[in-house]
Formats: structure tokens, C-alpha cells, sequence
């Protein structure tokens, strides 16, 4: 039996702001499916040369409040990317809050604007602590 790994679904409340949180951490929009009939939009996003690795967006035009407010239920995205500490810093600097600091160079987590959780890792051997993220304290949960 084959098995391939195709997407992760999440539903976004508010379109342009998931599709730029996921921007700022280098996902680029591969696909969109737009259903009139069924009134959503699927965007499919992913890190560049990746695209058989995306996540897809499911947005409901006319709202979607049965979203809960804490998606814990989902668990997590994660991403390895090449430098945390750079990564870390260009998200703060574009609103993005840092729930878990990479205190030890190695993890990090942060929030999209529908509160899914996102792992950062540090590709192969975590980086030296440095500050200021080495004496930052987490914020909130993730």
C-alpha cells in the first residue's frame, strides 16, 4: 500500500492576514481554489522548492464562528529554517509575538492570526544561545 503526504488543512477567519503570516515565514501561495457554489476559498502555501509540502488555507466567505478560540485540539505546524535567531527577529519586527523563545537556539514558537500554533526548528545543530532571546520569557502558551 502506498501512502504520500499530501497537505494540512487549517480554516482561517481573516484570508489576508493568515496569508501574510504565513509570508513572513517564507510559504508562497502555490495553488487557489475558489468555490462560488460552496462560498470558500482553499489556498495552498509552501516553503519555495517544497511545493509537494504545503498547508492549505480553508476559508469560509461567510464566516466561520464555530472556529475555536484556542486551536489546541490541532496540535502544531513546524518548519526547520537556517537561522532561528533571524527568523525569530524578522516575525517580531512585523507584529508577530514569540509565544516561546529560542532560548536554546534550537525551538521557537509563535501563533497565526487563527492562534495555530508553529513550530520553528533550528536546522542541524542548534546556534549559541545569544541574546535577547537566551533571558526572554514565554508568552502566553503555544
Amino acid at each position: 500500500m502506498g501512502l504520500r503526504y499530501l497537505h494540512t488543512m487549517v480554516r482561517v477567519k481573516d484570508l489576508e492576514k493568515s496569508i501574510a503570516f504565513y509570508e513572513l515565514l517564507g510559504l508562497k501561495e502555490t495553488r487557489r481554489y475558489d468555490s462560488e457554489p460552496g462560498r470558500f476559498s482553499l489556498i495552498f502555501m509552501a516553503p519555495p522548492g517544497q511545493e509537494d509540502r504545503p498547508i492549505e488555507l480553508t476559508h469560509n466567505w461567510d464566516g466561520d464562528d464555530t472556529l475555536p478560540s484556542d486551536s489546541r485540539h490541532f496540535g502544531h505546524l513546524a518548519y526547520g529554517v537556517d537561522n532561528i535567531y533571524e527568523i525569530c527577529q524578522h516575525l517580531q519586527d512585523n507584529g508577530v509575538v514569540i509565544n516561546r523563545p529560542p532560548r536554546d537556539g534550537r525551538m521557537a514558537f509563535v501563533r497565526s492570526p487563527d492562534n495555530i500554533s508553529v513550530e520553528l526548528l533550528q536546522n542541524g545543530d542548534a546556534l549559541e544561545p545569544a541574546e535577547p532571546w537566551a533571558s526572554m520569557d514565554s508568552t502566553g502558551h503555544w
